[in-house]
């Protein structure tokens, strides 16, 4: 039988002997095991647990730091679970966690973890409109939340749900205080055997429908299952390990909990009021930070400054989200000697592919199959292709790191089920097996990593009194890769003037996470239809692409930046 244990040994012995990790790896059987009470408890009994730093927090602004040990976790988690349970709460209950990067975060995804109560991640960035659907939706029992979140929950029908408000500085009616649970029991135990199946997490994601979909992890998915993302990093026992991501998204799953705390890693954040770049690479030399995955917005804003200035101890240095250029990685690869590697998963899986360490990096790719994943790439007609969609097979080869399933409204999975599973994103592989993303099968792209649905924004768009039509579409940008636009048909007798977008700019920003804000808008007249009726996303993505002025389905564009009126400060969560 392959334990746990087995399976982490053995990638970390051949992290750099790729054919053999791929060849001879095998999952953990999916035998009753709770993450955190069996692998990460067991990091707090180890002999130098009270030395080893778990969790290094660093506030930028303040310039204090927060170090807890694998032991001090432990005991908090202990605490926070007892403290849940006081409050009603029972393994297959349901938690919305809206969090930043807080010491009581860790705390309590350990803590739910121990207890069987499955967390919904959350950014702090939501709107109430979709905070109200995370609840309805997710059917929470109780909300952890900081107190500049509690003004959202006014007139959410949020009055019974076990509320804990965590760093409070006055009483708010009907809220506990998530101090109180340094008061609960040290010693905690389980209701019963964690089965590999029970789930574990909640994350919504946006897709092409109004509605973000509801993506179901297990307790054997997603904290298993980051055996590959850890094989991906690089990551070794001991390694101080950052990674920029905003809490709420599963890359913060991936690269600030499970992944680091795999391999025995310290999970290294730096909390910032607003992305500074130069301060930031500081504070990597200065902590000794030794492994780093970035999204490419970050890697972009990192070489506008002289990187060969700053000395750092960093080993592996990963991307993800999107291809880098290869501009970037010459430019960091001569300033410290290293190559950015990417890799490749989504919500719905752990890393799935990637460069990883100890193998030749193709500029452009996001590499090859990581250990545990059978990949195959397939046309429409689900045959073998050169270029297709990325297709994963089940079966008796289902890698532990997908998901369970999308949950619908009826509790009931589907999308992970059958031969294979289509994860939607188009590649193109080469002899060697390497893989080059292409697109996606639908309309979702990516703006600063955030994944964007446009029928989700043209939904809200619809809502405004002056909008007949809209399509939304990415318009490159050299930092965020890409950035929302909108080609708006406006109803008849509205005329395309700066008033006019000025007040649908307004619109979009009371119904919209700034994540989600369109910067652009052309007001057009007429927008590229199917002989269906359909519009014709893909062709106003290429007059985006090619930067087409002339073309007769232009009109006339006004950026979010030319009014003042809408300029709001920025902060890393928000806009990298």
């Amino acid at each position: 039988m392959t334990t746990f244990q087995d399976a982490r040994a053995f990638l970390l012995e051949h992290r750099t002997d790729y054919e053999v990790a791929v060849r001879e790896f095998r999952w953990p059987d999916p035998v009753p095991f709770n993450w955190a009470l069996d692998w990460f408890d067991e990091l707090g009994r180890a002999a130098d647990s009270r030395e080893r730093p778990a969790l290094w927090i660093v506030d930028a602004a303040s310039g204090n730091e927060t170090k807890l040990s694998f032991a001090e976790l432990s005991r908090r988690s202990n605490q926070v679970a007892s403290f849940l349970r006081a409050q009603g709460l029972q393994r297959g209950d349901h938690l919305l966690l809206l969090l930043g990067n807080v010491v009581p975060l860790w705390e309590t995804m350990l803590a739910a973890m121990k207890l069987g109560v499955v967390v919904i991640p959350a950014t702090t960035l939501l709107t109430p409109d979709e905070l109200r659907d995370r609840l309805d939706r997710g059917r929470a029992k109780a909300v952890v939340a900081t107190q500049d979140q509690v003004a959202k929950f006014v007139g959410l029908g949020s009055e019974k749900l076990a509320r804990i408000v965590v760093g409070a500085t006055q009483t708010y009616d009907g809220w506990l205080s998530f101090e109180d649970s340094a008061k609960a029991p040290e010693a905690f135990t389980p209701d019963g055997p964690t089965k590999a199946d029970d789930p574990m997490l909640l994350y919504f994601t946006s897709g092409t429908t109004a509605k973000p979909k509801l993506v179901r992890h297990s307790q054997r998915s997603y904290p298993v299952g980051h055996l590959s993302t850890m094989y991906w990093i690089g990551l070794q026992p001991g390694d101080v390990h950052l990674n920029i991501s905003s809490p709420g998204w599963a890359k913060h799953a991936w690269s600030c909990f499970f992944a680091p705390w795999n391999a025995g890693a310290c999970v290294f954040v730096v909390n910032q009021p607003r992305f500074d770049a130069k301060g930031l690479l500081a504070t990597i030399g200065r902590c000794g930070v030794t492994t780093l995955c970035a999204p490419p917005t970050v890697w972009r804003l990192f070489i506008q400054e002289q990187l060969s200035s700053f000395k750092v101890s960093l080993r592996e240095v990963c991307g993800a989200g999107e291809p880098l250029n290869p501009e970037v990685i010459d430019q960091v690869q001569a300033a410290w000697g290293l190559t950015i590697r990417d890799g490749y998963g989504q919500t719905e899986t752990t890393a799935l592919a990637g460069n990883s360490p100890g193998q030749k990096v193709k500029v452009g790719s996001m590499g090859r199959p990581l250990p545990g994943y059978r990949v195959q790439v397939t046309d429409n007609d689900g045959h073998a292709a050169t270029e297709g969609e990325v297709t994963l097979l089940l079966g008796a080869d289902r890698p532990a790191g997908l998901m369970q399933g999308y949950q619908g409204d009826d509790g009931k999975l589907v999308g992970a089920d059958g031969e294979i599973y289509r994860s939607g994103d188009v590649v193109f592989t080469d002899e060697e097996g390497y893989l080059t993303f292409v697109g996606r099968t639908d309309d979702v792209f990516k703006s600063s990593d955030y994944r964007i649905s446009p029928f989700e924004l043209e939904s809200v768009l619809l809502e405004h009194d002056a909008v007949a039509e809209a399509a939304v579409v990415p318009s490159p940008d050299p930092i965020r890769l890409a950035i929302p636009k909108a080609y708006v048909l406006l109803v008849a007798g509205v005329e395309r003037t700066p008033e006019t977008a000025l007040s649908i700019f307004k619109h979009l920003h009371t119904r919209l996470a700034p994540f989600k804000r369109i910067r652009k808008l052309e007001l057009v007249t007429e927008l590229p239809k199917t002989i269906s009726g359909k519009i014709r996303r893909v062709q106003l993505r290429r007059l985006e692409h090619d930067d087409n002025r002339s073309d007769a389905l232009r009109g006339k564009e006004f950026r979010e930046e030319e009014f003042p009126e809408l300029q709001r400060v920025r902060t890393a969560g928000s806009e990298s």
